[in-house]
């Protein structure tokens, strides 16, 4: 076969790893990609790999993770050099905090500069990207990095960092290769993809069951702490069949995706670092930590000292963390659903046990007893949704996005200082239905928003956000490649005109410091006014429709015009104007 070379072995690797989307930003490094990429449109043989310009990296990796997130499979990436790797950085982090598996692909500067090979050096950027170590920019971030050198094993490297990354706990993989590598001729080859599989779900040892069963059937009240169970949606149910059985009250802590449903009566809430209205943690007996980064802050709050935790995780000594501690019973690697599985076997298992009278009323009790609490945060949340006589209050605003948001829509929060207002509010209660980054660098919501659209045409899809992530979101490219691809969705931007997070987190150190005296929040660099004009940022890149929206009374049918532009297959932005943020104001 002429021109089959190291890219053509290389793209059909992508393909059989499962690859569907790769996002690409080309460069100079590329010519054989493009080669090979004109080649299976010429020959009518794209396959199942679809090519997708990203006009800006940090986008094209975060649709890759909002991709996975709202589907469960992998995606790839191809950027330009060094270059175009640091352009992810952010991204970089996302993913690799989150565990999202994703193969991140970049060329390398040419090897050669006297015409030796094919791709040899010929500009003079060639010389200012030779960088002494590419792969040492991701290093920290990745669960594999390697070089593709030759593309007589291509394949193997590609399919081998797939299964790296899909292997727990998960995160993105990197590839580099140089544009002579790229070009390499080879002869047609072939590899058995299935021979590739991730690693199989690892389970808890009968032992390690048998202990957890037995605290739960002596325990007074048990509760269950997550962030990111409902990563795998049939999880969700294995989760819920174990809290009704034994019943277990459940708090999110700072919730990635839909890990319980809200509307349950088991739900007790939700906490962001600040902290608990109700004793549900402090009177636990029993904590079962399941998937789940950041259950308690030492500082501010954490369960009893004499409580007995357990802590089940994909990744329980959080391998990229440098200070990481729980005092547990027990610390286990697994598959959270393949545990649940096994819990709720042994449960059934011993039915006798559980129906009798004692553990029976007790099950009973503590399920009332947690009920009363749910009901009280619900009512809670109820009474902050009313429309206020002047302002717009977050509360309010998410109230009328409920109202009219389908039950199977996705929801993509990327609210910062207004999450727990949008977890909250919102009452997602479908697997596979709410997700945040999972990870800190922001201007996630709007790349994840394009992967998951492209993923579910048809399927609404609304991300949430505050002005601040906005703009980090990069809405030129955004708007653009939802344009582009008919991936549309909504944005709901809270604006309140400022960076506010930064400044709730200096004060809470500096309670009474010089900040928190200061008249003018513009003094401090947290604030942007004046204010974009974020709904025309949006249209001038190719969103259908956007509004500003600066009265109570104007909130729903905002909500609802931008809803029915989606349907209509253009995406849209309705621009919410809260209270400008100021020092000392630390609600909401």
């Amino acid at each position: 076969m002429s021109n089959y070379t190291t890219a053509t072995a290389m793209l059909e690797a992508l393909e059989a790893a499962g690859v569907t989307e790769l996002y690409v930003n080309l460069g100079s490094d590329h010519p054989a990609i493009i080669e090979a990429m004109s080649k299976r449109q010429a020959d009518g043989k794209n396959g199942g790999l679809r090519f997708i310009t990203a006009p800006n990296e940090f986008v094209g990796l975060s649709a890759a993770q909002g991709y996975f997130q709202t589907t469960g499979r992998m995606q790839a990436v191809l950027v330009h050099v060094d270059a175009g790797t640091l352009a992810m950085a952010g991204a970089i982090h996302n993913v690799s905090r989150a565990r999202i598996p994703v193969v991140m692909i970049a060329g390398t500067s040419p090897v050669t500069e006297e015409g030796e090979l094919t791709g040899s050096r010929n500009e003079f950027i060639h010389y200012l990207q030779d960088t002494a170590d590419q792969r040492g920019i991701v290093r920290g971030y990745t669960v594999h990095n390697n070089e593709i050198r030759t593309g007589k094993n291509v394949k193997q490297l590609v399919l081998r960092a797939a299964q790296f990354s899909k292997s727990d706990p998960q995160g993105p993989s990197y590839l580099i290769a140089s544009r002579e590598a790229l070009e390499q001729q080879i002869e047609p080859y072939t590899v058995d993809a299935k021979k590739w599989k991730p690693l199989a779900p690892r389970g808890l040892a009968p032992s390690s069951v048998k202990q957890i069963v037995a605290s739960l059937l002596q325990a007074r009240s048990p509760v269950v702490v997550t962030t990111y169970l409902g990563r795998d949606t049939k999880a969700v149910p294995e989760l819920i069949k174990l809290c009704e059985t034994a019943g277990i009250a459940v708090l999110e802590a700072l919730p990635a995706y839909m890990n319980f449903p809200h509307n349950h009566p088991l739900y007790v809430g939700n906490h962001w670092s600040e902290g608990l209205p109700n004793d549900v943690l402090n009177n636990a007996d029993v904590v079962l930590v399941l998937d789940c980064d950041v259950p308690w802050i030492k500082s501010v709050f954490r369960p009893s000292p004499t409580a007995t935790v357990f802590h089940i995780d994909c990744d329980p000594l959080k391998v990229n963390m440098t200070l990481f501690h729980l005092d547990v019973e027990l610390s286990i690697q697994a598959d959270m659903r393949t545990a649940l599985e096994q819990v709720n076997e042994t449960i059934s298992g011993a039915t006798a046990a559980w129906q009798s009278d004692t553990v029976a009323a007790a099950v009973t009790a503590r399920t009332s007893a947690t009920k009363a609490i749910h009901d009280a945060y619900i009512d809670k949340i109820y009474s902050m949704e009313a429309q206020p006589s002047q302002g717009i209050t977050p509360h309010f605003a998410l109230s009328r996005l409920r109202a009219h948001l389908p039950s199977d829509a996705i929801l993509l929060s990327e609210a910062i200082s207004n999450y727990r207002p949008v977890c909250d509010t919102l009452m997602r209660s479908e697997p596979g239905s709410y997700f945040t980054s999972g990870a800190t660098a922001l201007g996630w919501h709007g790349g994840a928003a394009v992967g998951a659209a492209m993923a579910h045409p048809g399927r609404m899809v609304v991300a949430v956000t505050g002005d601040g992530s906005f703009m980090f979101s990069i809405p030129s490219t955004v708007h653009w490649m939802a344009r582009r691809y008919q991936a549309p969705f909504l944005t709901v931007v809270l604006n309140n005109r400022g960076w506010k997070s930064p400044m709730l987190s200096a004060l809470a150190v500096h309670k009474a410091g010089h900040a928190s005296r200061v008249n003018n929040s513009d003094e401090l660099h947290v604030t942007f006014d004046p204010s974009n004009d974020h709904a025309q940022v949006a249209m001038g890149a190719g969103a259908g429709w956007g509004t500003v929206v600066k009265e109570a009374s104007e909130v729903e049918a905002a909500i609802v015009k931008g809803l029915e532009v989606v349907r209509s297959g253009r995406a849209a932005v309705v621009d919410i104007w809260l209270p400008k943020f100021n020092v000392g104001d630390r609600v909401g």
